[in-house]
Formats: structure tokens, C-alpha cells, sequence
């Protein structure tokens, strides 16, 4: 196929130009790799102020580094814009937009759909098209073709449709896109090799499969196995609380065993834009199927209780010191939902924080990653204090609650410092000093 054919060779000599649909937290890691490796990336935002910043040269991503960022822009290979009109300039079109659930927990592809309405009229004959948010599958070979088609060009014969799951761990820079193998999926046979070509010039191994639905089904099952180990552990501390047993030390005696156990570790909550969220989605596509996954949704109803339980340690913790927790002075430390990352969507400090305003604490936050807390989605009334962690701040607290355990807090001066420590991540486990004053939750 002549269009195909031509669409490869432009990929393999680089003259391919390649654009990013949506500059955040994955978008714009995906935009710098492509970049790095001497693609030609015109990146897409309907957000003027991202876009303002990066013409800048400035980053608002910690995982991207502002030298890297200005190292491409200056070089020509990466351009932002807010001007979806010139997505025609590019070959090919990676989506990397949100793909979040509504408030019944059913998936929202409200962003997909905006994306794909600014795609579908200037879709021109050789582009390839790559969904790269986290859905269910289907969403590939049903929302997406349908509405690209819809101007009379078919995929696999004018333009090509795949889908390929982002694979990053934010904040460990040994397994970034350009180190970490890459599942594909296409329909058709031209797709295929379009899509194998673009991410084989990236990424150290290419792992195709099938189908947009079996690349979308490995994402899924990636994300759900972490959902249940994760559920797993949090019901093992819960009960081993009852029982008087530190679960930290259960977790590090288990890890000793060389074969057949891999250590989750619990927490408040889960968080994250992927791992909160794609179990629903999965059980939310299973019913149109008739088939009930009993177990993967408790596993998230147990993680979504997490927040309740740690509520519930730190008013007990707060009794034992004689204060109650209605006009309790907490701190809350911790707003990204992973360790040393600037990344605070689906953190669990939200609906911990909604839960303690909710009983009348007095709350405040510290971050060092995060410089402002974004309004967000399901927590729009949510406004919360970001203040310094000072021997002072610290003092003027009745508890101070470990949500995050970022590896730049002394924690040693913290309980030193603290009236009373909730620590949900096992931060402390090393303080030597003042361990009367820390309670694991």
C-alpha cells in the first residue's frame, strides 16, 4: 500500500513529523521523547498557559526538566500550540488526553471526544492516529474509527488507527519511555506496521499485539493487578491492626522469600490518574457482557474505604492525647499521590482532607514537589493551605498525618518537632527518637 509504505519511509528517516494531543503529565513526556529522538514534535494544548509556558522554554512538569525541554525547542524539533488547525503538518497523532470516571465510577471520554472533534475534520489521506489514554477495550476500534471515518475516509486504507498504552513510572528516570517496552495494537495489517514503525524509533522493544482491544485489555490488566494487590495488603493492614501486628514487619519478613511473593505495600488510599480508575472502567464494560467481576470491584471498594480508616486512627490517636478531633490542627504532608513526584491527581490526600473538614479539623498541607493545589474534578470546593514544613508549623499542630512519604523530609526533626505523627507510609520506621509521639495508620 502505497500510503503506507510512504508513512514508514517518512518514520524511518525521521522526516515524519509527530504531534501530541494534550501537553500533561503524559503528553508532554511522550512530546520530549520524540523529540530526543530527532522527530520533528508539534505539541497540542487547549490550555493557553501551558502552551505560553513551553513556548517559553519553561516546564510545569517535574519529570521533564526544563534544560531537556529549552535542549529541544531550541534545536527546532518541538514546538507548542493551541492552534489545532495545523494538525494536518503532522503524520502522525498521538492522543494523551485524560480519561477519567464520572461521578457513578462509569468512564468519561469527554476529553477523547473533544480531541477527536478537533481531529476528524482535518484528518488527512497517509496520518496514523494513536489513542495512548487508558481505556476500556473497545474504545479504539468503536468511539475512535467511528468518528474518524465519519468524513469518508476509511482506516487501514487512507488513514491508520491504533492504540498503544503510555508506560511511565513518574519519578524514576531508569524507566522512561525511551527505556521500557512498548505494547501496540492495530486492526489491520497497514496500521500495524505504521504504528511498530513510530514507537520501534523510541522505545528499546516493541511488543505488538493482536488488536486495538488486546493492547487496551493489557493496560487494563496491568493497572487491575495493582488495584487488587494494592486492596490486598490495605485489608491485611486493617485486620492486623485488630490483631496488635505491625503490617510493615509482616511485609518486610514476606519479601525475604525469593520466589512466588512480589511486596505491595499500603497506604490511605490509591492514586494516580490510572490505578483508582480502570478497575471500574473494566467492570463498567464487563456488564455489557453479562459477566460480573465481583472480584476486582471489591478490591476497589476496598481501596476507596482506605481514607475512612486512617480518618479513624488519627481521631483515636488524637483521643489518647486528650483532644478531640473537631478543631484538631492538622497538617497534612503530602499531596502527590507518589513519592518525590509533582503529581497530585487522584491523590489520596483529597477525600482524607474532605473527610477530616467534614468532622471540623483545621487543616493545612505541605508538599516539597507541589508549589499549588489545582481545583480538582471531584473535589471542587476542596480548598486547602499549602504551608513551609518550619520546626514552628510543625509545633503549632496537634497531628501531623504522613500521606506521602517523599524521601526530602527529615523525618527525624518531624517527630522531633510534632505533638503527635499519623504515619500512613511507614516514613518513620527509622526515627529512633520521640517514637511514643508516631502511630502507624
Amino acid at each position: 500500500m502505497a500510503l503506507a509504505d510512504d508513512l514508514e519511509k517518512r518514520i524511518r528517516s525521521r522526516e515524519a513529523r509527530v504531534g501530541v494531543l494534550g501537553l500533561g503529565y503524559v503528553g508532554l513526556p511522550v512530546a520530549t521523547q520524540f523529540a530526543q529522538a530527532r522527530f520533528r514534535v508539534l505539541g497540542f494544548d487547549v490550555d493557553a498557559a501551558k502552551v505560553a509556558a513551553l513556548r517559553a522554554g519553561d516546564s510545569y512538569i517535574q519529570t521533564v526538566p526544563v534544560a531537556e525541554l529549552q535542549a529541544e525547542k531550541y534545536a527546532g524539533r518541538f514546538e507548542a500550540t493551541d492552534d489545532f488547525s495545523r494538525l494536518p503538518e503532522c503524520d502522525a497523532l498521538l492522543i494523551c488526553v485524560p480519561t477519567p470516571l464520572d461521578r457513578y465510577r462509569q468512564p468519561d471520554l469527554q476529553f477523547v471526544r473533544n480531541t477527536l472533534g478537533e481531529i476528524a475534520p482535518r484528518l488527512r489521506k497517509g496520518q496514523l492516529v494513536v489513542l495512548e489514554s487508558t481505556t476500556y477495550p473497545g474504545t479504539t476500534d468503536t468511539v475512535l474509527k467511528s468518528a474518524l471515518e465519519k468524513g469518508g475516509l476509511a482506516a487501514g486504507r487512507d488513514f491508520f488507527l491504533g492504540y498503544s498504552p503510555e508506560r511511565e513510572d513518574p519519578g524514576n528516570r531508569d524507566r522512561t519511555i525511551s527505556k521500557v517496552p512498548k505494547v501496540v495494537g492495530a486492526d489491520d495489517p497497514a496500521s500495524a506496521r505504521a504504528i511498530q514503525a513510530l514507537y520501534g524509533a523510541v522505545v528499546p522493544k516493541v511488543v505488538a499485539v493482536s488488536s486495538t482491544r488486546a493492547a487496551e485489555a493489557a493496560k487494563i490488566l496491568e493497572n487491575v493487578y495493582r488495584a487488587v494487590n494494592i486492596a490486598l495488603v490495605n485489608e491485611m493492614k486493617i485486620l492486623f491492626d485488630r490483631m496488635g501486628i505491625d503490617v510493615w514487619e509482616v511485609i518486610g519478613a514476606a519479601s525475604t522469600k525469593p520466589f512466588g511473593f512480589q511486596p505491595f505495600y499500603p497506604g490511605p488510599g490509591w492514586g494516580g490518574p490510572c490505578i483508582p480508575a480502570d478497575p471500574f472502567k473494566l467492570a463498567w464494560k464487563a456488564r455489557e457482557y453479562d459477566r460480573p467481576t465481583r472480584f476486582i470491584e471489591l478490591a476497589g471498594e476496598v481501596n476507596v474505604e482506605m481514607p475512612r480508616f486512617v480518618v479513624g486512627k488519627i481521631g483515636d490517636a488524637l483521643s489518647s492525647h486528650g483532644k478531640a478531633l473537631r478543631d484538631a490542627r492538622i497538617l497534612l504532608l503530602g499531596v502527590s499521590y507518589k513519592k518525590d513526584v509533582d503529581d497530585p491527581r487522584e491523590s489520596p490526600l483529597f477525600p482524607l482532607a474532605e473527610l477530616l473538614r467534614e468532622k471540623g479539623a483545621l487543616l493545612s498541607c505541605h508538599d516539597p514537589h507541589v508549589k499549588r493545589i489545582p481545583s480538582m474534578r471531584h473535589f471542587p470546593d476542596l480548598r486547602l493551605e499549602l504551608v513551609p514544613l518550619t520546626p514552628e508549623t510543625i509545633a503549632a499542630q496537634d497531628a501531623v498525618v504522613i500521606v506521602t512519604d517523599h524521601s526530602s523530609v527529615d523525618y527525624a526533626a518531624l517527630v522531633r518537632h510534632a505533638k503527635l505523627v499519623v504515619d500512613t507510609r511507614n516514613a518513620t520506621r527509622d526515627v529512633k527518637e520521640g517514637r511514643e509521639r508516631i502511630v502507624k495508620a
